[in-house]
């Protein structure tokens, strides 16, 4: 008996000297320099998406009536962007479910239902009378213009074709860590809208409907050489990885159809804050200062949007060294706008790049100076969420979208109420704010879910122990 517990004793003793043995080796296996080749290349696709939108914006302030052509054109990109974000979500799903030409299959059919479903709400809108509606009353825009949006929104009904099968394959190339192929595709379309562009100002007829030929010729090239690439890469793909088991479509809805209804409540945060920018003392100022802030803010953490891509692909080969990597890069985007808060820097970017004028530059510091909270909290937010994709939570997304809208909401009514003077920091302060109590949602699921998975994990080890 003493023996047998002697014995039994040195297998428990040697089972953990050999796990503690494959974590160090796991660790030596995912070195800084292999995550920053996979997320370099992720961030510059991210920020390069900016320069898209000013080659369009260029072209189209060099046509007659500038203010009436960027405003249809504008509006019109407002309700593609609601429907444009259903097929982003594909890029999500699939590097989340894909590991094998079975998992591809499942999502590649849900996706083919996603995309007739955004083509079919995108032809009604824009060939029935329901357009005509939703631009002029949900929207404001006069009557003049309406012809314009609709004529802009008729071109981006086909952007939503390629861009939903862009994300797809972007899923697979981002599966497979060829990130660099993202990087290529956005430089490639990044020449090709800039050489139309050339074409229409040296045509000199520019309309509204310009933009969208520029933004779908750039769509088509990046969707291209990403389906390319991610065919090639799905045919390298084995045909069914024996420890994966999503093999459905019906495993694929239940990931995908959360991420749809918690995408349509953030979606929602933009319209709320400019409704109640609307009840501040002085409304114009409120909206161009909150959108002049937001838009350099955004622009800093465009780079680091992919921090949950980096949990999906890394996470469970090295957790540690993933925490410490997102710890990192985590906290650069408010280095950054803090530089740009407390420098001259600030100003002198606002009133020389962005042409702000004194008044608008003061007004701007004021809410970039708030959106530091947002470029604090916003990382951490991405890092979660790659949690609980990963644990495959996309259910909780709708419980903590639903926090930040609601909370939003709250100190909109609450400042726009009490403080109207504020002007736009109500809108930064609501945004950021809201953004920490998703954030306080976020932690208390995922450090709930991580003790569940902890204490199973315990479980099964002493199972198989006692087994020996």
């Amino acid at each position: 008996m003493i023996q047998y517990t002697y014995n039994y004793n040195n297998v428990v003793k040697t089972m953990k000297e050999e796990k503690a043995m494959r974590e160090e080796k796991q660790t030596s296996f995912l070195p800084i320099s292999k995550l920053l080749l996979f997320f370099i290349p992720l961030g510059l696709s991210a920020s390069l998406v900016t320069f898209s939108h000013i080659i369009i914006n260029g072209t189209l302030a060099r046509g007659e009536e500038a203010e009436v052509i960027i405003s249809s054109y504008v509006i019109a990109m407002s309700l593609f962007a609601i429907t444009e974000r259903l097929g982003v979500l594909l890029r999500h799903t699939c590097s989340a479910l894909v590991r094998d030409k079975v998992s591809f299959k499942a999502v590649l059919h849900v996706a083919t239902y996603v995309l007739l479903v955004l083509m079919f709400i995108a032809t009604t809108i824009a060939y029935t009378p329901i357009g005509k509606w939703i631009f002029t009353y949900f929207f404001g825009a006069e009557s003049a213009m309406v012809s314009q949006i609709i004529e802009v929104y008729q071109i981006l009904i086909i952007v939503t074709f390629f861009s939903a099968i862009r994300c797809l394959f972007q899923g697979v190339i981002i599966l497979e860590r060829q990130t660099k192929w993202l990087t290529i595709g956005m430089i490639i379309r990044l020449i090709v809208m800039y050489l139309l562009s050339l074409y229409f100002i040296k045509g000199g007829n520019i309309t509204a409907v310009t933009g969208a030929y520029i933004f779908l010729a750039g769509m088509m090239v990046e969707s291209l050489v990403s389906y390319l690439e991610g065919r090639l890469l799905v045919k390298k793909l084995k045909e069914k990885q024996a420890n994966h088991t999503v093999t459905t479509k019906k495993q694929v809805f239940r990931f995908y159809s959360p991420l749809i209804w918690s995408s349509l409540i953030i979606v929602m945060v933009g319209p709320f804050i400019n409704a109640f920018l609307g009840k501040t003392n002085e409304i114009e100022l409120a909206i161009a200062s909150y959108a002049l802030a937001l838009s350099v803010t955004q622009l800093i953490l465009s780079f680091f949007t992919y921090v949950h891509q980096i949990v999906l692909s890394f996470y469970n080969e090295n957790s540690k060294k993933v925490i410490q990597f997102t710890s990192v890069i985590g906290i650069i985007p408010a280095i950054v706008l803090a530089i740009i808060c407390f420098t001259p820097l600030g100003p002198l970017f606002l009133e020389t790049v962005l042409g702000a004028n004194e008044r608008l530059v003061e007004a701007s510091m004021d809410c970039l100076h708030v959106f530091l909270i947002m470029t604090i909290v916003f990382p951490c937010i991405d890092f979660c969420n790659g949690i609980l994709l990963i644990r495959e939570q996309t259910k909780a997304m709708l419980i903590t979208q639903s926090t930040n809208l609601l909370i939003t909401f709250l100190i909109l009514l609450v400042g726009s109420s009490l403080v109207p003077n504020w002007n736009g920091v109500i809108g930064a302060l609501a945004q950021s704010v809201g953004m920490v109590g998703e954030l306080a949602v976020l932690l208390f699921i995922v450090l709930k879910g991580g003790a569940t998975l902890h204490q199973q994990k315990k479980r099964k080890e002493k199972e198989q122990s006692i087994g020996l």
